[in-house]
């Protein structure tokens, strides 16, 4: 399935990119797209990811910490 931007419905992620983490939200290797989500620098190792359409906010990309090594995780 597409997980899409609850406010405005813009396609964000597969379900195919999505995978198992410890953390109690759906973590996604890759976006659909690249005008899927906008992003932003907000600390090192970290960027604040919102909605490529509206800029609702998302979350985070953590960079080099999905399932293998140099992935991110969203």
């Amino acid at each position: 399935g597409i997980y899409v931007c609850a406010k405005c419905g813009h396609e964000l992620f597969s379900s195919r990119a999505k995978y198992e983490h410890s953390s109690p939200w759906p973590a996604f290797t890759e976006t659909l797209r690249g005008d899927s989500v906008a992003k932003r620098q907000e600390r090192p190792g970290a960027l604040k990811v919102t909605c490529g359409k509206c800029g609702n906010g998302l979350g985070h990309e953590f960079l080099n910490d999905g399932p293998k090594r140099g992935q991110s995780r969203f």
